[in-house]
């Protein structure tokens, strides 16, 4: 059963992993299980291929990630994920966002752990 606590985070997360996805993909393509088995190299950013698949979906689907189809060495061919020129954009874009959503929280965190 989760805690309070877990389910804060699972949500702060939900709402990051679009970002960290883009994020990931803007060093190369990568195919889906490579994103999942990445996100659980990072304490804190786990997500299960039940998260991950329909989120990329939504991406292609946004525009902003583009697939390519490709043999694999071993088993079936794999779908990579990429980054679009709309991607790019976007990446830069949510980052800036998070960079001041992050900033503002942090110094209002900071202002009231003075007063407190």
């Amino acid at each position: 059963m989760a805690t309070e606590r877990d389910s804060r985070v699972s949500q702060f997360r939900k709402g990051a992993l679009e970002l960290v996805i883009l994020a990931l993909l803007a060093d190369g393509e990568l195919y889906g299980v490579e994103i999942v088995d990445r996100l659980a190299d990072r304490a804190g950013l786990e997500a299960t291929s039940g998260t991950v698949y329909p989120l990329l979906s939504r991406l292609k689907k946004a525009g902003v990630v583009d697939t390519t189809w490709k043999e694999s060495p071993v088993g079936p061919p794999r779908k990579y994920y990429r980054l679009s020129k709309a991607g790019t954009r976007e990446l830069a874009e949510m980052t800036a966002s998070w960079r001041d959503l992050s900033a503002a929280i942090d110094t209002l965190l900071k202002e009231v752990s003075v007063r407190g």
